[in-house]
């Protein structure tokens, strides 16, 4: 290979991760020639190369002493095309989000268990309102419905394959229901081949062995990044409930005759056998990989004979469908719809079971050793040695009902999805309508007053979140004032209004937690109302406004449910799309697939393993050292990788993190892995700073904020070694316009990151 390439491991390595948004390799290295030394297409590590041969200057990399190395992970969250079929798994994501927001006292461990167990539960029934919704849409609507005869589909201007399968199978309902659960079991196929393949590229990857597994600090377990068997356990479970699903809408209508019920029973029992093992503690049981320690027998084997069992079930029910069941019961809609009520109930039960357990367990988990003036004791220092003005105070997000918020925006969001979807699949057939309504039944396809009176809640919550809106504007533009006149000092009359309103929006993202709050409450409150009035049937949502809003609702329902497919679609062909929706999986997505095994993978189980291997390559003697250096999501990594490396590995290394959201996001929403304990456990670990602007929407302090007023008038005012300010943006010179301000991007070309790399270098380099 001509050029310059160091391709060396001893010395002084600066091993940079990014963050979101898949950043490229030669943006990482600041280096327009990157070139692959280690990894694949998907995760790699990349050095500079110089095509005209070795360069001069201190900046450049010289071979056994130090050089500059990006990892790039980006691949795994927006490089792939399977990425457009991942947006409508975003419940399944946040199911497992919940279970990381879990509070984790050290009381009360059993009341934990049943709350995690809860979720597992939840989830289940998840999965099952997601494909309850797509077999709803084919096997009620089109199947039941609208190939009945003189229904919808038999009426010119329907679609060609509806008619034929409403002329040729007029008299066999069972058939017509055979037919239309193909689509159903086909998303059930896609999403059990998403899992299957995610789960062999990046959950088969093995931690090297290095923190130990009793570790008190839950984040430096080793088999948190181990899940290969749990997620396919629950894997098969939750496919082997799907499909169940299915097969129960196709038997269920013929209940009557002895087949019908034979196979409505078999069915239901796959989906109580599917239930009673994903409540199991042992399920879901990561293991450490290097104890040899093994799941139980008995649970592999009940996993596939519950796999067998569901795949036999489904022929059966299939096979016996296309033979014929007869008539069938009568009614305009499919029989056994009430079975999908039934779940909402189950789920709406279970909702409050778990904000009852999450509530306690976040008494329990209350912070302690509060000082006075709202510090907390975060890193062993004695309450009177710190500046109780700059500590930052250990808070929970929610008041520590992160847990339960994020379950009901899954549930809200699994709604949103399965409610567009059956509107726009009856207006695509024929015209919605409530069982009340007044139109010729021959053109109608009909929906639960339940499904109308959820539908009315759209424009209601629109009007939540404007009212949200207007409050947080009022509270920035008083933040703006306020920092205004302090900012004055430092960038004059004319620029200080501009900067103001950069940082108070910046500081708007710790309001998040009241966001999602109160739009949460509102959707719980809503729903609860909804399922109360289309239960007992206290106003039909037809006419009025109960029918203006529920119409409006349905119409943003479809629209959303479009706009999501044409995002998908687009993000198919497009990658900068991909690349700026994989954001969302970059943040989502660093957690395992701990309760539910279909959403999107954990890049994580790969990540962590390959840059701990990493590390001790690079770090092999007392002679080398590697300063990770990680921005935004690259520091959340990084702060992981220290805690899995070994005591004699972690003196060779230190960490710089810049942009980081591990106190203001990750410290707050995930409290038991991100908390003091683990916070201060990779401060013990290794040599840590941490740069953050005002600026920054996502970054911030992990330890203690420095007034920056203060240390521009009087120097740094704060001790503590790991957190530093940057201003930005960059104050200008008399007569100059202000600098553009750089917000979230380019902390590697801060002056300060210079600086604070420099005073983490151990090793000296030779002459």
């Amino acid at each position: 290979m001509d050029g310059f390439l160091d391709d060396t491991c001893g010395g002084l390595t600066e091993l940079r991760v990014h963050g979101v948004h898949g950043t490229p390799p030669q943006t990482t290295l600041h280096h327009p020639h990157p070139w692959r030394v280690a990894g694949d297409g998907v995760t790699g590590f990349y050095r500079r190369w110089w095509p005209e041969g070795r360069p001069a200057g201190g900046d450049a990399d010289v071979p056994g002493v130090r050089r500059r190395e990006a990892y790039a992970w980006g691949g795994l969250t927006s490089g792939g095309r399977a990425l457009a079929l991942w947006l409508p798994l975003l419940p399944f994501s946040l199911v497992n989000l919940a279970y990381f927001m879990l509070p984790r006292p050290s009381r009360g461990r059993w009341l934990r268990r049943l709350a995690e167990a809860g979720l597992r539960l939840f989830a289940l029934l998840l999965t099952g309102t997601l494909v309850g919704a797509v077999t709803r849409a084919s096997v009620d609507l089109f199947g039941w419905q609208c190939t009945a005869p003189g229904r919808a589909c038999t009426l010119g201007g329907a679609p060609a394959f509806a008619r034929w399968l409403a002329e040729t199978q007029a008299g066999e309902p069972s058939r017509r229901l055979a037919v239309a659960a193909l689509a159903p079991l086909l998303v059930v196929a896609l999403l059990w081949w998403l899992g299957r393949r995610t789960w062999q590229r990046d959950e088969q990857t093995v931690v090297p062995p290095g923190g130990g597994p009793h570790s008190p600090i839950p984040l430096a377990r080793p088999r948190l990044w181990h899940g290969g068997a749990p997620v396919w356990r629950l894997r098969v479970v939750h496919v082997s409930f799907a499909a169940a699903s299915v097969g129960l809408a196709v038997a269920g209508p013929f209940a009557a005759t002895r087949a019908g019920l034979a196979l409505t029973v078999a069915n239901a029992a796959v989906q109580v056998a599917a239930a009673a093992l994903v409540v199991l503690p042992s399920i879901a049981r990561r293991l450490d990989p290097h104890t040899g320690a093994a799941a139980p027998a008995w649970l592999t084997w009940s996993c596939r004979g519950l796999r067998a069992a569901a795949a036999l079930t489904l022929a059966a029910t299939g096979c016996a469908a296309l033979a014929g069941l007869g008539p069938g019961a009568a009614g305009r809609q499919l029989p056994g719809i009430g079975a999908g009520a039934l779940q909402q109930a189950l789920v709406l039960g279970l909702g409050l079971i778990l904000l009852a357990a999450v509530a306690a367990l976040a008494i329990l988990d209350r912070p302690r050793g509060h000082n006075p003036a709202g510090g907390h004791a975060l890193d062993g220092l004695a309450v009177s040695d710190r500046p109780r003005d700059h500590d930052l105070v250990e808070r929970r997000a929610l008041g520590g009902l992160g847990a339960w918020v994020a379950l009901m925006l899954a549930a809200g969001m699994a709604n949103v999805l399965a409610l567009g979807l059956l509107f726009w699949t009856a207006g695509y057939l024929g015209e919605p309508g409530a069982p009340g309504s007044p139109a010729p039944p021959a053109v109608m396809l009909f929906l639960d007053d339940t499904i109308w009176w959820r539908a009315a809640l759209v424009p209601l919550l629109a009007l939540a979140a404007l009212a949200v809106a207007a409050v947080l504007w009022r509270a920035g533009r008083t933040e703006r004032d306020r920092l205004a006149k302090r900012l004055a000092h430092y960038y004059g009359e004319r620029h200080a209004p501009a900067v103001a309103a950069l940082w108070s929006c910046a500081a708007l993202t710790d309001r998040a937690g009241l966001v999602l709050g109160v739009l949460t409450g509102v959707g719980v409150a809503g729903v609860t109302a909804a399922t109360a009035l289309g239960q007992f049937g206290l106003i039909a949502p037809v006419g009025g406004l109960a029918g203006a809003l529920s119409s409006a609702g349905s119409w943003a329902l479809v629209a959303v449910g479009v706009g999501l497919v044409l995002i998908g679609r687009r993000a198919y062909r497009d990658g900068r799309l991909r690349r700026t929706v994989g954001i969302l999986w970059d943040v989502s997505t660093f957690w395992p697939r701990a309760v539910h095994p279909l959403g999107p993978p954990c890049y994580a189980e790969r990540v962590v393993p390959e840059l701990v291997a990493r590390v001790g390559r690079l770090a092999r003697t007392d002679q080398d050292q590697v300063i990770v250096s990680g921005h935004s999501q690259g520091s959340v990594i990084a702060a992981a990788v220290v805690l899995q490396l070994k005591p004699e590995l972690r003196r060779r290394v230190a960490l710089l993190t810049h942009g980081s959201p591990l106190r203001r996001l990750y410290a707050a929403f995930f409290p038991a892995w991100f908390g003091a304990e683990g916070l201060a456990a990779v401060r013990a670990a290794v040599p840590w700073h941490n740069l953050y602007r005002l600026s920054d929407p996502i970054g911030g302090p992990v330890f203690r904020r420095l007034d920056p007023f203060a240390a521009a008038s009087h120097g740094p005012v704060s001790d503590d070694p790991v957190d530093r300010h940057c201003w930005d943006p960059r104050r200008p010179a008399l007569g100059e316009p202000l600098p553009e301000a750089r917000r979230h991007s380019d902390y590697w070309l801060e002056p300060s990151y210079d600086v604070a790399f420099d005073r983490l270098v151990r090793i000296k380099a030779p002459a």
